[in-house]
């Protein structure tokens, strides 16, 4: 069982000597030996600032710096450390130590009869000097693995450092779970490949809510409550809660502690589908916002200049940010939702903007007015760094809540309750633990963290956009990415600087919206989420002889294990986060590279897809990638997929029920599967049973209780279009949730069904 001891947190040394035959080296060398020999410590070494800069930019497990103030060479010098040669070379070692991680020892190695080229801020930054040549090796030693110790113990915050030492403690368990410790597994060949795979400190960690030291997750009690209290501060809230079944979960608990059956509610119709299902299990009745398209698809903000300021909603929510990476101005969405008495910001993807100053202004718990409640849900896990699943309420009072401790009792009893319905009495404590230590991450050094993800996502944007542009000029092709024309020529540093250069001002011709719909400059691009364009159509709308669907290529990208978060026709969607690496984005180019090259050779089919070229050997025999391409592209321009999908999400269909109605058809078995095919909306419109979310866009063009009317035309044509794609296109085939499919017998291709409310005449046409 691998424990965090001694040897889990390394000490570097910095330093020239450690190799040579000198009185220093020798002196060096001997408290290096007691250290690791007798202590029991591990080292790790550098000769040269240079050196030492990356091993910390690298490595967040030191446990202690032991730096020479002395070095005489600054060695290998890369571009981005040549401020670490020359004179004040350690000065600067230790400034950039410091703005990494604020706390960790950073101890010096000095001649006394240098002590006074020291400087005071120097001194000020450090933790304490080994005088060289003086005290005993046993003396140095102890005293390094002193400040390392004490490290160690302060980098684990409260919670988790509690359900590490139980965990410790060895403890015989008497209670759930089953597997008790992970002992329960050692009976069975499977379990016993289970618990090698996963390892015993996590099964050992999985324990019963029987376990007082842990305090308890329903009753936000003992180190857990602390836990909660202390990602509230940082998070800047007032309140946090820790879900551990999602933010899907977190949202229902948000909408069922607020809003009752018959409450008129706002959301924006590219709400996250948990929304959606907020409004059946409250019984609300919701009006939307229509986000904005732009030509390619991309889907922007809401137009909240449409918003009615007279009209009243018990609750308002509004997804920020969008899937594509459009992050709302948090002051001006509180000003045109002022008709809302309690605001929701589903912050699935955006934990992470309370950390960086380019994001001010643009989260939820940035708004300094309090003149109602505001949550914001958060998917702690999606680009910070907790488990699966594991997410985050957090709660902004209303300033006559904020002033009495009594009403702040009253709101978390109450929103206890509808917490406790979503929640089990079984917490995984591991998720807990990554929430706790998500958080310390983030206060410890998420402005450094958020600052490397955001250089490296920039610079990847630069070069995109500077491969294309010289392989343009030399009259060849290569893909694109969504941005201002700005960032392709601006500083890094000046990028990441400034907000202005990624906000979405009205009329620029890079995003594609229009100025009539983004009349305002409210909402900005999240430098993180990169959005990557293929050649075929541009934002405006225009077409090209020839394209590369974005299917295609994020299949190949699949089967070269690069993992793409979204695809539309011509798009799609990667993630830079705290575990993206320069590796991954050097991969990333040289397949993009590989792509292009395969696709100008006219590459066999069977070889970059053989398994595409194997299920569906018929439809596929003899075509080559290029040709495969350019067939997708006309039929997706002849077809015209992608003007229906934006026409099919441009309107907010007629209703004849609320969703909660619509679902309530569903439990009493009142509803039936039609084929698309079979739909006559002109003259015997149908209710939709089920909400309907095609893949892409990714959001609802239909929700349950709507109807299927003449005004509905655009959304059929579009299922329609879809459900011939796929019968073009085998192997294509796109989530589309809300639609069952069928086969066609002989070959006749794939059928949409939708389920539908039964006409009142009771009569049921089953299938088909």
């Amino acid at each position: 069982m691998k424990t965090l001891g001694k040897n889990s947190w390394p000490v570097l040394f910095v330093s020239d000597q450690i190799q040579q035959q000198t009185d220093e080296g020798n002196w060096l060398r001997d408290i290096v030996r007691v250290l690791t020999e007798v202590n029991g410590c591990q080292a790790i070494f550098c000769s040269a600032y240079g050196d030492a800069h990356d091993v910390v930019y690298s490595r967040e497990d030191l446990g202690t710096v032991v730096v020479d103030w002395e070095i005489r060479s600054s060695g290998r010098i890369h571009k981005k450390n040549e401020d670490l040669a020359g004179d004040h070379a350690g000065a600067r070692f230790v400034d950039y130590v410091r703005s990494r991680n604020r706390s960790i020892p950073l101890l010096l190695l000095s001649d006394r009869a240098s002590i006074e080229s020291i400087p005071n801020a120097v001194l000020e930054e450090i933790n304490g000097v080994l005088w060289k040549l003086t005290d005993t090796p046993e003396f140095n030693a102890g005293r390094i693995e002193r400040a390392m110790t004490d490290y160690s113990r302060q980098v684990l915050p409260p919670f988790f450092r509690n359900l590490v030492e139980y965990v410790y403690e060895y403890n015989f368990a008497w209670h759930t779970p089953g597997h008790m410790g992970g002992q329960g597994f050692l009976k069975s060949p499977a379990g016993t490949a289970f618990h090698k795979f996963f390892g015993e400190n996590m099964l050992r960690a999985d324990l019963s809510i029987s376990v007082p030291e842990l305090g308890s997750l329903l009753d936000h009690s003992g180190v857990t409550g602390e836990a909660e209290a202390f990602s509230a501060r940082v998070f800047g809230a007032d309140s946090t809660y820790y879900v551990l079944n999602g933010t899907s979960t977190g949202n229902q608990v948000v909408w069922r502690s607020q809003v009752s059956p018959g409450d008129r509610c706002l959301l924006d119709r590219n709400c996250h589908k948990s929304l959606s299902h907020a409004m059946v299990i409250t019984g609300a009745d919701p009006d939307y916002m229509l986000p904005m398209r732009n030509a390619l698809g991309i889907i922007g903000p809401v137009d909240l200049g449409k918003v009615e300021p007279a009209k009243r909603y018990a609750m308002a929510a509004l997804t920020n940010s969008t899937y594509d990476g459009i992050c709302y101005d948090a002051r001006h969405a509180k000003r045109r939702l002022e008709g809302a008495a309690i605001l929701h910001f589903d912050e699935a993807w955006f934990a992470y903007a309370k950390f960086h100053p380019v994001y001010a202004g643009h989260f939820a718990m940035s708004l300094e007015e309090r003149d109602r409640l505001v949550f914001a849900t958060q998917s702690t896990h999606k680009l910070l760094t907790a488990l699966s699943q594991a997410s985050m309420i957090h709660v902004r009072f209303p300033k006559e809540v904020l002033a009495s401790e009594d009403l702040q009792d009253d709101f978390h009893e109450a929103f206890n309750e509808s917490y406790m319905m979503h929640s089990s009495t079984s917490p995984q404590y591991s998720m807990v633990a990554s929430l706790e230590v998500a958080t310390k991450m983030m206060h410890d050094n998420g402005r450094t963290a958020l600052g490397d993800i955001m250089e490296e996502a920039i610079e990847l944007r630069r070069k995109i956009a500077r491969i294309k542009a010289e392989e343009a000029s030399q009259g060849d092709w290569f893909f694109g990415i969504w941005q201002p024309e700005a960032i392709a020529t601006l500083p890094t540093e000046e990028l990441v600087r400034d907000q202005r250069y990624w906000t979405l001002a009205p009329g620029a011709a890079w995003h594609g919206f229009p100025p009539e719909e983004l009349a305002e400059p409210y909402a900005m691009l999240d430098p993180i989420k990169l959005t990557f364009l293929c050649p075929g159509l541009d934002v405006r709308g225009a077409w090209s002889e020839t394209g590369v669907p974005a299917a295609i290529v994020t299949r190949y990208l699949g089967d070269k294990g690069i993992v793409c978060e979204k695809t539309d026709y011509y798009s799609w969607l990667l993630l830079n986060s705290l575990g993206t690496t320069k590796g991954k984005q050097g991969t990333l180019v040289a397949e993009l590279f590989r792509f292009r090259e395969l696709y100008n050779q006219n590459a066999p089919l069977d070889t970059v897809f053989p398994q595409l070229g194997s299920a569906y050997e018929a439809r596929y025999r003899g075509m080559g990638l290029r040709d495969h391409c350019q067939e997708m592209h006309v039929y997706l321009r002849e077809h015209r997929l992608l003007e229906l999908m934006v026409e099919s999400s441009r309107f907010i269909p007629s209703r004849s029920m609320t969703p909660a109605e619509a679902y309530r058809a569903i439990v009493r078995k009142e509803v039936e599967f039609v084929r698309i095919d079979d739909l006559d909306p002109v003259d015997s419109p149908r209710t939709s049973a089920v909400m309907v979310v095609p893949y892409p866009p990714g959001i609802p063009i239909l929700m349950g209780g709507e109807l299927l009317d003449a005004k509905s035309l655009p959304i059929l044509e579009y299922l329609k279009a879809r459900q011939d794609f796929e019968s073009a296109f085998p192997g294509y085939e796109g989530e589309i949730h809300g639609i069952d499919r069928s086969k066609e017998a002989c070959g006749g291709g794939t059928r949409f069904e939708l389920m539908v409310v039964k006409p009142r005449d009771g009569a049921d046409r089953g299938r088909g």
